[in-house]
């Protein structure tokens, strides 16, 4: 099955690509590489169109002093995740010293460039809303939408965040040191006597999961920062404060969809939303996960689903189960996951999170992964 862009569709685009980019080179007198891909990101991401969409810009406004164009200063932020640039005052100094990116983001060349603070007012606009989110899934959507993928691929990665730890990780310690001092009541083992009625056991996070929405999945997750601990390929335990970000990939190197999460939560608890958030934007026939989310719940939701999962088995004392010939080949291809973590962390602002709370570091990580696509598209084409 052909998982990337049918021969017709990449010959339009990358034709519609190369004419655009000419014609902007001879305007500006030369463009550089980066600059390329910031145009080919502008035009995936078309955040121009959903920005004015979304605030209304062919309405009438009443009296005032007139806003700062928020299509610019949304082009701004994607040209940073693309460039890879640490903080905003980074950004103002790189628009203010290349003229050709100013114009390219659509900022006035007669007057200054906007204030370090209306660029952050800007971006908590974009974090509270939206918008971003939307963008990316039409994006996948308006590429992906009509294939088959073969497989997606689910892994999460560690993102370490500059903020405390929230209130309900602090109060950890004494919630457990109250629940020491209780008394606690034991299940009772073996058969239950005769006459004897006992409460059914309560059920798990996934096991409530399987009938919830969307909405309802999404909403129970632990958002806060928090602090977190896994192994290591070389084996050794690391630990962490901030979040997780768990990703879908598709086998072409897209990532398809996306969950932010506080560092504590596990990565089974996410399998779930990510499946229905994948559904609703691609046909897949496998989805790859490791031990992490070996579960029977998580089987059989996918199987329910029309769909293939291959999760590498967990033995847990027991004797573990390899896959079959067939499907071990196929599960080798689950990297791909890892590579797109790895490109998000070292080329598009994922390794260096300088805003706090869940929904500022959700953007700032969504913007990466829309650079990350627009550059992985662009790779599909060539």
């Amino acid at each position: 099955m052909n998982t990337t862009l049918s021969r017709v569709t990449g010959q339009r685009l990358f034709a519609r690509q190369a004419e655009l980019i000419e014609l902007v080179a001879q305007d500006y007198g030369g463009l550089s590489p980066k600059l390329e891909q910031i145009i080919r990101a502008f035009e995936y991401t078309q955040i121009e169109l959903a920005v004015y969409r979304e605030r209304g810009y062919g309405q009438a406004r009443g009296a005032g002093q007139p806003e700062v164009d928020r299509c610019a200063l949304a082009c701004a932020f994607v040209a940073k995740a693309v460039l890879d640039l640490k903080t905003t005052r980074a950004l103002i100094d790189r628009l203010g010293a290349d003229t050709k990116l100013r114009r390219l983001c659509g900022f006035d060349m007669r007057v200054a460039l906007p204030s370090e603070a209306t660029f952050s007012r800007a971006f908590g606009e974009l974090a509270r809303g939206e918008l971003i989110g939307q963008v990316h899934a039409r994006m996948v959507k308006d590429v992906l939408g009509a294939h088959v993928i073969g497989h997606i691929s689910r892994a999460c990665t560690a993102i370490e965040a500059r903020e405390s730890l929230t209130k309900k990780d602090k109060d950890k310690k004494d919630k457990a040191n109250e629940t020491k001092a209780k008394v606690k009541v034991k299940r009772k083992r073996g058969r239950p006597a005769k006459g004897e009625v006992r409460l059914p056991p309560e059920p798990g996070v996934l096991e409530r999961q399987q009938g919830q929405s969307l909405e309802q999945m999404l909403g129970e997750l632990d958002k806060g920062c928090a602090t977190g601990a896994k192994v290591n390929a070389q084996g050794y335990k690391i630990s962490w404060k901030g979040y997780k970000l768990h990703l879908d990939t598709a086998c072409c190197g897209v990532p398809v969809s996306a969950v932010l999460t506080g560092a504590n939560v596990h990565d089974s608890r996410a399998a779930l939303p990510l499946s229905r958030i994948s559904a609703q934007r691609v046909d897949v026939c496998y989805e790859l996960m490791d031990s992490a989310y070996c579960s029977s719940v998580i089987r059989q939701d996918i199987k329910a689903a029309g769909r293939i999962p291959l999760i590498d088995h967990n033995p847990r004392r027991g004797e573990k189960r390899e896959f079959a010939p067939h499907e071990a080949q196929r599960y080798k291809t689950r990297s791909g996951a890892e590579r797109c973590n790895a490109r998000l962390k070292d080329e598009f602002g994922a390794r260096h999170v300088q805003v706090r709370g869940h929904a500022k570091v959700m953007c700032h990580l969504m913007l990466g992964v829309l650079a990350l696509c627009a550059d992985q598209f662009t790779r599909l084409l060539l």
